[in-house]
Parts: C-alpha cells; sequence; structure tokens
C-alpha cells in the first residue's frame, strides 16, 4: 500500500472497505523522536526542527545567534506588552483589542513587519495582519516584487521554466498563518502572534533560516466580531469557514483578495474543538479530487513535521488520551467552503486546519497552536526550493488537463480506505452559461469566477456544440450557443478552481460528510449551462469587468425596465424601492419598470451595473401593478436561533443586501397580538426546533387572523412549515423518511408552477438545494409551486439514498387564506446567502400582490380547506432529529449492529436505530443542529467504533 505522499503520479490505496471515518492511534504519525512525557522544552522557540527533504537546502541564513533565547529589544515582548508570556504561562487569552494594538506595535518596531488591513467586520471592525520576513524582503518594492514573482508561477503560458527555476532558486516561499475564523475558538490567533514575536525579533538561526526564506502572513482573527461575542458565528450568525467560495461576507471576501495578491504554498487555519487533543493532518476521507497531488504531498508531510515538533504527549494512543495528537480524522478536504480546501484546490497551497481541544487550559492551547504553527513554518522554509518548483507544476498540469479535458480521478487518503465513487470518465473542455434568463446572476457568477482569478469570455458570434452535457444530467446534440454567452474553457491555469466549484457534481469518493455533499454555482443559481468535451474555438472576447447597466435612454415620457427573473434583479428591485422609487411590475411577464423620470440615468446605470443587470430604456410609458415596500417581521421566537442560521442569514439578505428594515417579532408579540406583530406586512419564520414556535392557542389564532386580513406568511424548512401548519395555514403534512434515506446536501429537478406569483420569472423546470429536508405531503388547499418531478425527469447529484421517496411531494406551497397568503419553503432558500435561485424566489414572496388570484397549477381543489387544515395541524409529525442542520447518522451491517451499539451507548442513551437492505442505521438526534466540529463527541464516537473495528459503511454528521 502506498500512501498520497510521493509527487510522482497518482494511485488508489487501500486494500479493503473501511470506514468512512477512521479515528484511531494505529493511524496516527509517529513522531521521529521520543514524544516529551511534559511540555515541550525546545532548544529552539518552536521545539526540534522539522525533518528536510529532497529539493535542495533552505537559504543559509547569514549572521545569526546560536542562542533561541536572543531577541532584538526594540520589539516589544509578549511579556512586556500584556504583562505576561503567550503560551506556556499564559493565564488569559487576549482580547480583540490587544491583538489589534500588538500587531499594529511589532508593526512599527520591526524592520522585518508590515502590517495593515485585510477587511472590516460587519460592525466595522479591522481584521489586521503583519507580514514578515528578512529585512531584505521587506524595502520599498521588494516585496511586491517577491508577490508578483510568486503569482508568475501561477501561469506558465506567460513564465518560462527555466525563469520559473530561477524564481524557486531565489524567491522566498509564502506562508500564510491564520486564526480564530471561528469566534470561541481563540487559542490560534494568540499563537499567531508569539509567532510574530519570534519571526519579528528573534535573532536565533532557527528565525533566519524561517525569514530568509519565506514571507509569513499572519492573520491572528479572521472574526473579531465572534471573539468579542465568544460565538462561533460573525455577526450575520455565520460560520465563517463555510464561506470560502461564496465570500458573501466581508471578512472573507478581503482576506481572498490578500490571498490573490500574496497568494501562498502554505495555508495554516488555526482552530479549536471539543476535548484536550490536538488535530493536525493527514486528513480524513474524503478529499476533493481536483485537489493537486503536490499539495497534499505537502500536507502529509507538514504532518510528519508536525508529529516531531510537538511536544507534550506525542501521539494519542490507549494510555494517552490528553495533551496529545492525532491524525486522519473528522477533517476532510472537501467542501469547497473551507479555510483549507479552497486554499489548497484555488491557490495550489497546502491547505491544513489545525485543530486545538478547547477543554485544555489556555498556555496548552496557545503553546501547542504555536508548536505546530513553528513546526510549519520550519518545514517550509527547509523545503522552499522544492516547494516553488512544485507550486510552478501544478499550473503546468492544469493547462495540460484542461487542454485534454481531463478531471483528476478520485483518491483516498486514509490507509483503511478505498474508493467507492470513482470519477466519471468524462471529458470536460469547456462550460458554457447561456443568457437567455437570469443574467444578473449568470454575470454575479462570472464575477465570482473571475475574482478567483479564472478567465471568462464573452461570446460574440453563435457556435455550435456538437455533444453538450445540460446541466441537469441530460445530453444534448448540435447546441448553438448564442452571442453573449460566457465560455469558460478549461485550457487556463485555473482549471482545478473551475471543475470544483463549476462541475455539476463533485464525485465524492467515500461516503463520510462532515457538510454538504454538492455546491455547483450553476445549479445554487438555477441558471443554462452546458459542458463539453469537443475541441472549440469560440469568437469571443475576455471579460475585462461587469457588464449590465443602462443599455439605451429612455425619452421622457418613456420608463425603463429589466426582467425581475434573478436574485441580482431581486435586489435592485429591493434598492429601488429603499430609494423612494416607483415600481410596477408586469404579472404575467415578471418585468419591472419605472418612468424616466424618477431616477437619474447615470445613478441608475451605476447601480444596475453593480448588481450586473441590463436594463433598457424605451418610449411606453411604464405598466404594471405597483410594487409596495414589504414591512418585514423576523420571528425571534421559541426555537429560533437568532445567532446562526436561517434568522442570521435573513438579517444579512433582506436587511444588509436588500435593504429592508427587518422588526424582530417575538413569541409573545404573536401571542398579545402587539402592534410589532400586527403593522407588519410580512412575517418570515426563519428554521428552528420548536413545532409551535411557542405559540398559544390564541397566538395560533392571531397569527390565521393575521394572514386572513392581508399578511403574508413565510415559512422556512422545520419551524418555518411547521408553526403554520399548527395555526390552520396549510393543509400539507410531513412524510416520514424511509429508514436509510439520506440527502447530504444535493441539488434536485423540481417542476415550476408557472403561474403562481411566487414563481414568476422562474423556468418550467427549475434547480432545488436539499439538505435533508422535511418531506411535504402536497397540499390540498393551495397551490404546489415547486414540485419533484414522478417520472423518469427526476434528477439529483451528490450524495443520496433514498430519495425517491421525495417523488410527487412538494418543496414550495403558496396557501391562500382570506385576503392573504402563507408561503411555505421545505428548504432553507437563504442557505449560506448562496443559493441564488432559492433568493429570488423568496424575494417574490416577500413582493405577494395584494389580491393576487390564486394559483391553479398543481392546486387540488377542496371543498372544505379549513377541516383539511384542522386534520393537518393535529396530525402526528416526524420528529426533528436534526435542528437546523441533520442528525448523525452511523451506517453499518446488521451483522455489527451490536457492537455497535454497545459502543455508542457509552456517549448517549437518545440513540435511535433501523435496518433496511441489509444495513443498520444508528441514528443520533442533533436538536441543537451542531456541525460535526461542534458537537461534544461525535469524533470521539466514530475513533472508538474504528477501534473497537466496526467497518463503517457511511457517517453522516
Amino acid at each position: 500500500m502506498r500512501l498520497r505522499t510521493t509527487l510522482c503520479g497518482r494511485s488508489p490505496y487501500g486494500l479493503a472497505l473501511g470506514a468512512a471515518l477512521l479515528v484511531s492511534a494505529a493511524l496516527t504519525l509517529t513522531p521521529a523522536s521520543p514524544a516529551q512525557a511534559g511540555p515541550a522544552a525546545p532548544a529552539a522557540p518552536g521545539g526540534p526542527a522539522a525533518p528536510g527533504a529532497p529539493g535542495g537546502p533552505p537559504k543559509a541564513p547569514g549572521r545569526c545567534d546560536t542562542d533561541p533565547d536572543a531577541h532584538l529589544g526594540a520589539v516589544p515582548a509578549p511579556e512586556q506588552f500584556f504583562g505576561f508570556p503567550l503560551g506556556k504561562g499564559q493565564p488569559r487569552v487576549l482580547t480583540t483589542e490587544e491583538i489589534g494594538k500588538y500587531v499594529e506595535a511589532v508593526g512599527g518596531a520591526s524592520d522585518r513587519v508590515v502590517t495593515g488591513t485585510v477587511a472590516h467586520s460587519v460592525t466595522g471592525q479591522d481584521l489586521p495582519y503583519a507580514i514578515v520576513s528578512d529585512s531584505h524582503n521587506m524595502v520599498p518594492g521588494q516585496l511586491k516584487k517577491i508577490a508578483d514573482q510568486i503569482r508568475s508561477l501561477r501561469d506558465p503560458r506567460s513564465l518560462r521554466a527555466d525563469k520559473a527555476a530561477r524564481i524557486a532558486e531565489d524567491s522566498p516561499a509564502v506562508v500564510w498563518i491564520a486564526g480564530n475564523v471561528h469566534g470561541g475558538e481563540k487559542s490560534g490567533a494568540d499563537a499567531a502572534l508569539k509567532t510574530l514575536y519570534e519571526l519579528a525579533s528573534g535573532l536565533s538561526c532557527d528565525v533566519a533560516k524561517r525569514n530568509d526564506n519565506l514571507v509569513t502572513v499572519i492573520m491572528p482573527t479572521q472574526n473579531p466580531d465572534g471573539r468579542d461575542a465568544s460565538r462561533r458565528t460573525n455577526e450575520y450568525g455565520f460560520d465563517l469557514n463555510r464561506d470560502w467560495f461564496a465570500r458573501t461576507q466581508p471578512e472573507t471576501d478581503g482576506k481572498l483578495e490578500m490571498l490573490r495578491r500574496y497568494p501562498p504554498q502554505v495555508f495554516v487555519d488555526a482552530h479549536e474543538m471539543g476535548g484536550r487533543q490536538y488535530f493536525f493532518p493527514p486528513n480524513a476521507d474524503p478529499i476533493h479530487h481536483e485537489i493537486a497531488d503536490q499539495p497534499v504531498n505537502w500536507i502529509n508531510r507538514i504532518g510528519a513535521a508536525n508529529a516531531a515538533g510537538f511536544g507534550y504527549n506525542g501521539a494519542c494512543g490507549d494510555a494517552v488520551t490528553t495533551e496529545c495528537y492525532f491524525n486522519y480524522a473528522t477533517y476532510d478536504l472537501f467542501y469547497m467552503g473551507y479555510g483549507d480546501s479552497v486554499p489548497a484546490a484555488g491557490f495550489g497551497a497546502a491547505g491544513m486546519t489545525f485543530e486545538k481541544g478547547s477543554s485544555s487550559a489556555v498556555e496548552d492551547r496557545v503553546q501547542q497552536q504555536f508548536n505546530t504553527q513553528w513546526a510549519t513554518t520550519g518545514w517550509a522554509a527547509d523545503n522552499r526550493r522544492e516547494v516553488l518548483n512544485g507550486y510552478y507544476s501544478i499550473w503546468q498540469t492544469a493547462l495540460a488537463e484542461g487542454a485534454a479535458g481531463a478531471l483528476e480521478p478520485n483518491e483516498v487518503v486514509q490507509p483503511a480506505n478505498t474508493v467507492r465513487f470513482p470519477v466519471p470518465d468524462i471529458t470536460v473542455r469547456s462550460y458554457f452559461l447561456l443568457p437567455d434568463r437570469q443574467l444578473g446572476d449568470v454575470r454575479r457568477l462570472v464575477e465570482r469566477l473571475r475574482r478567483m482569478d479564472v478567465e471568462v469570455y464573452r461570446v460574440k458570434k453563435p457556435v455550435k456544440v456538437p455533444s453538450a452535457r445540460v446541466f441537469g444530467g441530460r445530453t444534448a446534440s448540435d447546441v448553438t450557443v448564442p452571442e453573449g454567452a460566457y465560455w469558460i474553457p478549461m485550457d487556463q491555469p485555473q482549471k482545478h478552481w473551475i471543475q470544483a466549484v463549476m462541475g455539476e457534481d463533485p464525485y465524492v469518493p467515500f461516503p463520510y460528510f462532515y457538510d454538504v455533499s454538492s455546491w455547483s454555482n450553476p445549479l445554487l443559481a438555477g441558471v443554462d449551462t452546458i459542458s463539453t468535451g469537443d475541441k472549440l474555438s469560440p469568437k469571443a472576447d475576455l471579460v475585462k469587468d461587469v457588464d449590465g447597466g443602462v443599455a439605451a435612454a429612455a425619452p421622457r415620457g418613456g420608463s425603463y425596465s429589466y426582467p425581475m427573473d434573478s436574485a441580482a434583479a431581486s435586489e435592485l428591485t429591493f434598492r429601488l424601492l429603499g430609494a423612494g422609487v416607483p415600481l410596477t411590475r408586469d404579472a404575467r411577464t415578471g418585468v419591472v419598470s419605472l418612468a424616466a423620470t424618477t431616477m437619474n440615468r447615470g445613478e441608475l446605470d451605476k447601480l444596475a451595473r453593480s448588481l450586473g443587470v441590463t436594463v433598457e430604456g424605451g418610449a411606453a410609458p411604464a405598466s404594471g401593478a405597483a410594487l409596495r415596500t414589504p414591512d418585514v417581521g423576523l420571528f425571534a421566537g421559541t426555537g429560533v436561533s437568532t445567532t446562526s442560521g436561517s434568522y442570521g442569514e435573513a438579517r444579512y439578505v433582506l436587511g444588509d443586501r436588500w435593504g429592508l428594515g427587518l422588526t424582530p417579532v417575538t413569541t409573545a408579540d404573536v401571542n398579545d397580538n402587539t402592534p410589532a406583530f400586527t403593522e407588519r406586512t410580512v412575517l418570515l419564520v426563519p428554521d428552528g426546533s420548536s413545532a409551535n414556535g411557542g405559540l398559544t392557542a390564541q397566538g395560533l389564532a392571531n397569527l390565521r387572523q393575521w394572514v386572513a386580513a392581508g399578511g403574508t406568511y413565510v415559512g422556512l424548512r422545520n419551524e418555518g412549515t411547521r408553526v403554520a401548519r399548527a395555526a390552520g395555514l396549510t393543509s400539507t403534512t410531513e412524510k416520514t423518511k424511509p429508514t436509510g434515506y439520506q440527502v447530504i446536501g444535493s441539488h434536485f429537478r423540481v417542476d415550476v408552477a408557472q403561474d403562481s406569483p411566487v414563481s414568476l420569472g422562474r423556468p418550467a423546470e427549475d434547480f432545488q438545494f436539499n439538505n435533508g429536508d422535511p418531506i411535504l405531503n402536497p397540499s390540498q388547499t393551495g397551490a404546489n409551486v415547486l414540485t419533484y418531478p414522478s417520472d423518469d425527469t427526476f434528477w439529483s447529484n451528490g450524495y443520496t439514498v433514498g430519495s425517491e421517496a421525495l417523488k410527487g411531494t412538494a418543496s414550495l406551497v403558496d396557501e391562500p387564506t382570506g385576503a392573504g397568503h402563507a408561503v411555505l419553503f421545505a428548504y432553507n432558500p437563504l442557505f449560506r446567502a448562496y443559493n441564488e435561485n432559492g433568493i429570488h424566489l423568496l424575494a417574490n414572496a416577500l413582493l405577494y400582490p395584494a389580491g393576487a388570484p390564486q394559483s391553479q397549477a398543481k392546486q387540488r381543489t377542496a371543498a372544505a380547506p379549513d377541516a383539511l387544515r384542522s386534520a393537518a395541524a393535529t396530525a402526528q409529525e416526524p420528529p426533528n432529529l436534526g435542528g437546523e442542520w441533520r442528525p448523525i447518522v452511523i451506517q453499518v451491517a446488521d451483522a455489527d449492529l451490536a457492537r455497535t451499539q454497545a459502543v455508542v451507548e457509552r456517549y448517549t442513551d437518545t440513540a435511535l436505530t433501523a435496518s433496511a437492505d441489509g444495513s443498520s442505521y444508528v441514528t443520533i438526534p442533533n436538536p441543537d443542529g451542531l456541525s460535526a466540529d461542534e458537537h461534544p463527541f461525535v469524533r470521539d464516537l466514530v475513533r472508538d467504533l474504528g477501534a473497537a473495528g466496526i467497518p463503517l459503511r457511511s457517517v453522516v454528521a
């Protein structure tokens, strides 16, 4: 068996089907030297030097001191600045203010350091950075030259191999150390400051070696708002370690722009987890197939360096369970929203998650984070030339694969695992985004690609594609791609990234799921997309700026108009309404118009262009029904988390992006019929854990009467649909999920009832993102706006088991009551603010026209709607086992069920079991909706199952 630790070729490994997630002391890296019984007391600041590797020695430092404790006196030591050391002897974690001040102080005192601000948080706080290297690398112009050289390695088309070799010989490599992306996980930030101090002031040869061979970018805290609140998420409740490809939040967006300026070869993302252990790679499976060989090789070798430099109790094992390290567990490299997978796939870096147990003392948490940071930088310095040569090779391979249309194969990295699902044998040379609809969202996707250095072209002349794969699992011949389409050729350096975010399916190799199994950007937007393996040379221009804006001036007395068929056009609509611009919308076409005299053309052009929306000017006057700005109440009652999930997503999308005022509405407001509730025109009920939102019988009656008087109720996922049912607003009921059912964040084709105001501007077939959402039986008293096909057009991607249970069910329902409506989403259309087609549907719901006729499509007319809704309100509902996320499900063979239960019972007595088709499923409720890295025992549980020798067929956490 050969692990993926060599640069030559790819190969499968493993001899038998193993656990989807394996945490075993037997698979933990063994230190090069015996582990110390207590905390490390290294001769150099970070412990023993990392083992070297082939590729030439590092640059030899000039004059340096053999004393590892020698430092420049002018640079403030932590003891001097804070009154205590960082790491051993540290009594408490630092505040966000202290972090910023220390970065500034060190930058002002050391000629090895440049400081600045990466971005500003939601509340306006600085995200400081420090760049540190030898002083000769920091003189004016030299740092920029180094960054330019590193960026040039990413494009072998314009950099000859001999010049690349000279850069590898002469230039330092770039290493990033980033901490505290989850606000409550603080030790990585404190350790990063200790690393900064050593590099900025140390006089030892160990320090000089790092500074001569590296430019180290230190970003202590990626989430200052969350740090201040000791909260995982940012101010809007977003998990910033899921936001990387979408970059919706300012903290993520600014960081990625900085990464483009200083592309890393090594990226450390320092976290905390439960317990008193430490994780560093090698990773758990799965790893995304488009992550190149070189970064995985570097990651695994850095793991060996970390093992050698860790100290403390060394590797975890049967007799060593605290202040020790482990590998191959929990932390994968698959989803393209992580702080390891995006640096790896998008920048060719050794992107790594480091996790320290939060139950350890502050001094041990910080010291262990520092030890791994120091060992990592030491390895990078020792192997600088090899890494830079390999970095150039990444992009050479990408170009060759892109020209051939070759996708990388799937692999596993855990020794006991084998590839369960290979990448199919298909050729992809081009993607085309078609311009027939949703042009604003198409352009938003184009800009997302361009801002990751992807080259996108605008087609100037129609081109025929002989063999096309149409997103949604279909094929077509002789497809004509029209003028105005966007072409993304794979024959470019960012081929790996293009496939990672554009691919119709990520092709998971192994059924362990830490997050979602699909994030295909075209499917999230619902835009028409094709791929092809044909060799094509379209007449096309490179896109250099965002398209959109006012296409032609409207005469006085005329109007401007645009189709509101996208999330981008929805945002434009709400921004115009918020500016007091009168708007109308055609109830048949969905086109929004405004009189030419109501807004300056230049201002309209600037706003529309910023959103990628094309606005047409014409002589006809504005027409259609007047749009009203919705007065939205955001339910903050029982069961709803106001610091995460769809509540925060609503604050961001509706409040920040759309500019709507959101009034918090509590359970008491509805129960007591207060003005905070009754004066709203829309009530948005986010997902949550309560079946009735804490509403009393009177509160439920108040809610029903408010809708009947003309209010619009919008309910999301579990709590949003269940509260409506409890109030008698719908006849939908929940269908019990069959045993073994798994829908792990996948996309499905849905049929659209196009005569509903909620679906205005959507195509007859669309795509919907499902993350184990409730299954709704169709309404008998309203319109089933989105339904899963019952016939052979049913399609999904990602990882699903038993998804046929969705056939014929509803995912979006429009229920009339009196003069109002209840619009119920079985899913979360706001999920991570990157589900553009869902966001557009939500905008339609908020703009539901008063007095609109009830849709007839997919509607089952009922003679006694009240009776049907009353029956639905009293129907037994399946338990909500997963909160706003999902329950933990472990699949084993029937023969292994008893042993599995014995292990599970050490941790919980709430587990449920069921069997189907030779497999048994152990389901552990997760009512708080915790992700795997937040959960108090799931990692230890799966480790113990592996240690017991129980083969795990799949793990979903």
